[in-house]
């Protein structure tokens, strides 16, 4: 094994003669490091022993979801990524991040801002309770284009979304039960400072109105009715 890596969702090893050991997580997946003392999940779908003797990387999944596959490397925009991850975008938190690019990706296409957050060919990972976290502080109801974004509104979201996810991240993620946890099995804690996801009729905090939640592909946006108004038809 040479690295770990990822992008956005996607998590990978790179392995002898440019290939991969690919996962991604779904819904439900955790990869946990585990002593080869310790009892078997009871969703355990994939073991990974070492030659050191040392701790076991195990791939446990409640719904089955995700999943893990070899992958060949190819190289896209100066990186090794793994050949079905080719057509994903970087995600805020990589280095190598344009968001100028993202930016000028964004306002050239003609969909709801939300749905361009959650496209992964456009900038990867954000999700959707992080894309709602990113809407509300930048006071922008979802539904609005975003070929009708200005340069710098749609600059200062991305910057809201890079910010929303670093934050999660210090706080090790939005866990809602236990299947969100780290490597070692833990929780975060990011769900406390949740300001517009799943808050629906708790008072928006920055200016008091009640938060409504409305369907979305088949799941829910969560916004200020007074600081996130509809765009006008």
């Amino acid at each position: 094994m040479a690295a770990a890596r990822r992008r956005g969702k996607y998590l990978w090893v790179e392995l002898a003669d440019k290939a991969a050991m690919l996962a991604h997580l779904g819904m439900s997946g955790q990869m946990l490091v585990q002593p080869s003392s310790a009892p078997d999940e009871k969703h355990l779908r994939v073991r990974f022993r070492f030659s050191d003797g040392g701790p076991e990387l195990r791939f446990v999944d409640q719904r089955t979801f995700g999943g893990l596959a070899l992958a060949e490397l190819v190289e896209v925009d100066g990186t090794l990524v793994p050949d079905s991850v080719a057509h994903i975008a970087r995600d805020p938190m990589d280095p190598l991040f344009s968001r100028d690019a993202a930016v000028r990706a964004l306002r050239l296409r003609h969909t709801e801002i939300k749905r361009a957050l959650l496209d992964q060919t456009l900038v990867s990972g954000i999700g959707n309770i992080y894309a709602d976290e990113a809407l509300w502080r930048a006071k922008l109801h979802g539904t609005r284009m975003t070929d009708k974004l200005t340069k710098p509104k749609a600059a200062e979201l991305l910057d809201h979304a890079t910010d929303v996810m670093r934050e999660a991240l210090g706080q090790g993620g939005t866990s809602f039960d236990a299947l969100y946890v780290n490597i070692n099995g833990q929780s975060g804690y990011f769900d406390r400072s949740l300001n517009a996801y799943g808050q629906e009729n708790r008072p928006c905090k920055r200016c008091g109105a009640a938060i409504v939640r409305e369907p979305f592909m088949n799941r829910s946006s969560y916004s200020c009715p007074r600081c996130q108004p509809r765009p006008r038809a």
